[in-house]
């Protein structure tokens, strides 16, 4: 069944950003949900060898083509969109490709945009409803979470060097009321949810060494009483400061019992255990290990191919 209501009779001013790669399972129900409702839409695609391009053709005003870098995760591409995409509206939305828009943010939104000129905020946070296997992770602290989604471009930016996907928007903020639905049907399967963790247990290890090597900030004041981002930051800069091993089971104790995900069922059970725990003890493995090299004066193999590379551009720049 269709998430998507009848399109409304003018699109909504707004420019749709969409990540993917190897997203058939999931990119047509996203697309779906926006086409025809929204002035814009880019799907930005990384080098996918499945049947995703010829999908988001369908829907899409154009699907570029970005090279897959595998120490990095999203939040780089979306900026990239940002700067260098010909987008028409000042209001973007941001889809990850197991994001649909449901019928009632659809509702909501074209509320809001009746009297564009009257929007007093800047972005606005839209709640998470977060489905694993088919169900509604509803407890936990996480399947309702609000994520800046919506937000004027000339007033907003990410961070490239973040793994979370953060929206930093220089203005006032607010939030809707309806949920965007986000549903990994790959999740489905183990192998895959593990393969992919472990892809980004090394982005976020890294980011956290960068952090931790260098001081560097967040591009946002983190406070515990700010936005929810500001919060989410102050409670990550604390995390970054306890114990590696501990940490990750005192989260997962917090979400599971504290945060009652223990009523999620079967399924919530293997999703905190996996997410809150699993994950993040593979994190600490690896950053433990970066960290150890480090002491050591080794370079990480991926630090030596980036060396190799930099040294080969030297080269042929500087010619015979």
């Amino acid at each position: 069944m269709s998430l998507s209501p009848a399109p409304p009779q003018s699109p909504l001013p707004i420019t749709v950003l969409v990540t993917t790669r190897n997203e058939e399972a999931n990119v047509g129900r996203t697309l779906e949900s926006v086409h025809g409702r929204v002035a814009q839409i880019f799907v930005l695609d990384s080098e996918s060898t499945d049947g995703t391009v010829e999908i988001a053709s369908r829907y899409a005003d154009e699907v570029v083509d970005l090279a897959y870098e595998h120490g990095r995760i999203i939040p780089w591409i979306f900026q990239w969109g940002l700067d260098h995409l010909p987008i028409e509206n000042d209001w973007v939305l941001i889809l990850e490709a197991d994001q649909a828009v449901t019928p009632e943010l659809h509702a909501e939104l074209a509320g809001l945009f009746r009297t564009p000129h009257a929007i007093a905020a800047d972005g606005f946070y839209i709640r998470r409803k977060q489905i694993f296997r088919g169900r509604w992770i509803r407890w936990g602290g996480y399947g309702n979470k609000y994520l800046l989604k919506l937000f004027r471009r000339s007033k907003s930016q990410l961070d490239p060097l973040e793994q979370d996907t953060r929206v930093y928007v220089d203005g006032p903020v607010a939030k809707l009321r309806s949920p965007l639905e986000e549903w990994n049907r790959k999740e489905d399967s183990i192998h895959f949810y593990l393969e992919k963790h472990l892809r980004y247990a090394e982005a976020f290890a890294r980011e956290e060494l960068d952090r931790r090597r260098h001081g560097t900030p967040f591009k946002a004041e983190p406070r515990l009483f700010g936005t929810p981002d500001q919060r989410v930051l102050w409670l990550k800069r604390a995390y970054y400061r306890s114990p590696l091993y501990v940490r990750p089971f005192v989260y997962f104790l917090y979400r599971y019992f504290l945060r009652l995900g223990i009523l999620d069922g079967k399924e919530g059970f293997v999703f905190h255990f996996l997410q809150a725990f699993w994950f993040r003890l593979v994190v600490d493995v690896r950053l433990e290990e970066l960290l150890a090299a480090e002491a050591r004066g080794e370079a990480e193999p991926e630090e030596e191919e980036a060396a190799a590379a930099d040294e080969a551009t030297a080269l042929e720049r500087s010619g015979p």
